[in-house]
């Protein structure tokens, strides 16, 4: 008869003697349970076999084995931004580590809260050129927001409980934990896991300074042209609640970055669109051409502002609210910095307005929405809509948009024109629902993200929309998606070239397309099939819709759609390296 596995835990710790004492694996179990973790992805190897062992004997805490440790990390960091909690994942020393240390660079530049936990050789082996060996924590520390080295057993819960501390708090990012196999495996007195955490050289600021709020509230009210400017911090600080409130009281213009889509309702008529490099005209001239600037839980990055030159150019005055006193001034001079959570700032701004009498002077600001609405009305994101011939990738997209609007739905994305396209035509009317990489420009974060977010929602339908290059650099964890029974709908835009590059080739390079051309690749249908699912071949317009609605109905499969779309179809608007975001191409008639 099969024993089960409390059964294996009981007799473990009866044979141990002395139920005061574990083994540092099982601590570092222990202190994953005390924080909640649900999920762990990884892979296993000889450096963590203890820690696999402690695993074994519990039940509360599921581990996903993927098929490459980047995915661990991705599919952990999807389940983050999905969820707003620490994501898990769990790799072996050596190449284990190498091969995470993408996806931990992809938490850190996007600020998502993880803990890593990897293995080590033993401790006398460090520094010995050991089998398997590399150095962790210098390899990771300039990705990470923080590292450990444990060295000795009785360090692990008091670190364990820093590193989520660490990672959750003020801008949350990834934290790795490196865990010597002698470590793991010794045995320590154990009297419970700590229930605060108190570090001297960390104590990030939550509450805004009140009288640098009451500046930039007068600031505000007094704006003849204001314009809000929002990232991925108010995600991060699940401020979109304040956020609405905000923008609603006040009647002003908002947008959001690539990584803040969601954070206001897209359909709502004061959200301009996305800024940026591909951001629509109408949010892009409002950046430019606003007196007053709020800019939230956004860092003024090189693909929202473009040429910082050209940005200060006009004169206007800038609020800035921001966790991470460091992203303040980093990049644009600020005249208001407000240090604090964005949750907490936002609050108290609301309630100093509510309590004001003061308003903003509704003649200027109908002048500014007409101005504004003038840029719109050139509709900037217009595409051949008509075309019977070929599958236009917009179209795809806005279909999707069109059948899912009202649903309980994710959208992953990995990186390229398909990723532009995803945030230029689906409409997020709620946080959290789009996930990709935007500060590093990941490729192949797609599936492993819909799979975090499947087990994380697995009611919900999760879609991930990829091309045909980014999709190849994971697709093996389709064989997780099979195990693990997460079935998402993989919607391929898939135009035969690496789209972005070939893009910039043909409008920088005089049409050079140096290695763009994916003339090698496999049947997708077949692929899918093999990894146990559902493939289809889209090839006609007419024929995205009904595919599309029979992959829905295919609720327990993962289905993979292979969309052949125009390989000569462009992002657009699209704004050039060096130039300023008003210099902007709305289409092919402008190259």
């Amino acid at each position: 008869m099969e024993i089960s596995k409390i059964e294996v835990a009981s007799a473990a710790a009866a044979s141990s003697g002395d139920d005061t004492e574990l083994r540092g694996a099982e601590i570092m179990v222990k202190a994953l349970q005390a924080e909640g973790v649900k999920f762990v992805w990884g892979y296993p190897g000889g450096a963590v076999l203890h820690i696999y062992d402690a695993l074994y004997k519990q039940d509360s805490i599921q581990h996903i084995l993927v098929r490459h440790e980047q995915a661990a990390v991705h599919a952990a960091d999807g389940y983050a931004r999905a969820t707003g909690d620490v994501g898990v994942a769990l790799v072996t020393s050596g190449p284990g580590v190498t091969n995470a240390v993408t996806g931990i660079a992809t938490a850190y530049m996007d600020s998502i809260p993880m803990v890593i936990l990897t293995g080590q050789v033993p401790t006398p082996a460090i520094g010995l050129d050991a089998f398997q060996e590399c150095d962790t924590v210098g390899i990771t520390r300039p990705i990470v927001k923080h590292n450990f080295l444990i060295k000795d057993v009785r360090e692990m819960a008091d670190t364990m409980k820093k590193a989520f501390h660490i990672a959750r708090s003020g801008r949350p990012g990834p934290v790795v934990v490196d865990i010597p196999k002698d470590v793991s495996f010794k045995k320590t007195p154990y009297t419970g896991y700590p229930e605060s955490v108190s570090m001297r050289s960390y104590n990030p600021v939550r509450k805004g300074h009140s009288g640098q709020i009451r500046k930039a509230l007068q600031l505000l009210l007094a704006a003849k042209r204001p314009f809000i400017y929002t990232g991925g911090g108010v995600l991060m600080s699940n401020a979109s609640k304040e956020l609405r409130e905000l923008v609603d009281m006040l009647g002003f213009p908002v947008t959001n970055t690539l990584m803040g889509l969601g954070a206001y309702p897209a359909t709502d008529k004061k959200f301009l669109g996305m800024l940026g490099m591909h951001g629509t005209l109408e949010a892009n001239n409002a950046m430019q051409n606003c007196d007053v600037l709020l800019a939230v839980g956004a860092r003024f990055d090189d693909r929202v502002i473009g040429n910082p030159k050209h940005f200060a150019q006009n004169e206007r005055k800038i609020i800035h609210i921001d966790i991470d006193p460091s992203s303040i001034s980093k990049r644009v001079k600020v005249d208001i910095p407000i240090v604090g959570d964005v949750k907490d700032v936002l609050s108290e701004m609301i309630a100093m307005i509510k309590e004001s009498p003061s308003r903003p002077d509704p003649k200027d600001l109908a002048g500014w929405w007409d101005a504004l609405e003038v840029w719109r009305k050139r509709d900037c994101l217009k595409y051949d809509r008509n075309n019977k011939e070929v599958i236009k990738p917009q179209y795809v997209i806005e279909t999707l948009w069109n059948m899912t609007r009202n649903d309980d739905v994710y959208i992953s994305s990995d990186v390229g024109q398909h990723q532009m396209w995803a945030a230029q035509y689906f409409k997020f009317d709620e946080p959290r629902r789009w996930l990709n990489s935007g500060g590093l420009g990941t490729m192949g974060v797609g599936i492993p993200y819909a799979m975090g977010v499947k087990l994380a929602r697995p009611e919900s339908e999760v879609f991930c929309v990829t091309g045909e290059g980014s999709v190849q650099m994971c697709i093996q964890e389709l064989s997780t998606c099979l195990q693990y029974n997460t079935p998402i709908k993989v919607i391929s835009l898939n135009n035969r070239y690496l789209g972005m590059v070939r893009q910039w080739q043909e409008i920088e390079y005089s049409g050079r397309y140096s290695h763009s051309y994916m003339d090698a690749l496999p049947d997708f249908v077949k692929l899918a099939q093999a990894y146990g699912h559902v493939g289809m071949l889209i090839e006609r317009p007419q024929d995205v819709e009904p595919a599309l609605r029979e992959a829905r109905k295919l609720k327990d499969r993962t289905v993979f759609l292979d969309f052949r779309t125009d390989p000569t179809e462009n992002v657009f608007p699209m704004v050039q390296a060096g130039k300023g975001i008003t210099e902007m191409l709305l289409g092919s008639e402008d190259l």
